[in-house]
């Protein structure tokens, strides 16, 4: 039977078997080609900060752009209760949740703080925040389009990165920060 993921977890670490470099020295061989800089995004999980970096989305519901090369990592902040969205995903999207707790209408599991979802390829899904809930906040890392649909898969919308970064440099201009703002996320 193969270990779970608890056995791996509480499992003691293989023995080093290579003497490590007790000195600390940085690489100093040549950098690869075209190799974007770092992206370092201080307090990116510091959830009460100023309010001009929560892009709106729907009533109630705003996101923080954190990362953009292709797909998007933001945090989804949703001070509401009941259905969001119903969607389907064009790409694996991963979830962690930071504040309170949500779940798909069509999974019996719950997501709840200090959660880790991954949800699947064409996996379609109604996001519901239940009652008693005042905020839900979840970082997701989306690697692909949303594609809402009705309850029957018709698509009604699509959202991809595009359209996040076009949502959020016009807010961004809109608050003073400046529509380049989102800028210094993007590689």
């Amino acid at each position: 039977m193969a270990p779970s993921a608890v056995d791996i977890i509480n499992a003691s670490p293989a023995p080093v078997t290579k003497k490590i470099d007790a000195e600390a020295r940085p690489y100093i061989g040549p950098a690869l080609y075209k190799v974007p800089e770092d992206i370092v995004v201080p307090n990116a999980l510091q959830i009460e900060c100023d309010e001009r970096l929560w892009v709106p989305q729907a009533d109630g519901v705003w996101f923080r752009p954190l990362f953009s090369q292709g797909y998007f990592v933001n945090l989804l902040r949703v001070r509401k209760s009941g259905i969001l969205s119903r969607h389907r995903h064009t790409g694996p999207v991963h979830a962690t949740v930071l504040r309170g707790r949500w779940h798909y209408l069509e999974h019996p599991w719950w997501a709840e703080e200090g959660s880790y979802a991954m949800e699947p390829p064409g996996d379609i899904h109604t996001l519901e925040v239940p009652d008693g809930v005042d905020e839900m906040v979840t970082m997701f890392h989306v690697t692909g389009a949303y594609i809402y649909v009705t309850e029957t898969g018709e698509a009604v919308a699509v959202e991809d990165v595009f359209s996040k970064l076009d949502k959020a440099r016009e807010h961004f201009e809109k608050v003073g920060l400046g529509a380049g703002f989102v800028d210094q996320f993007i590689r």
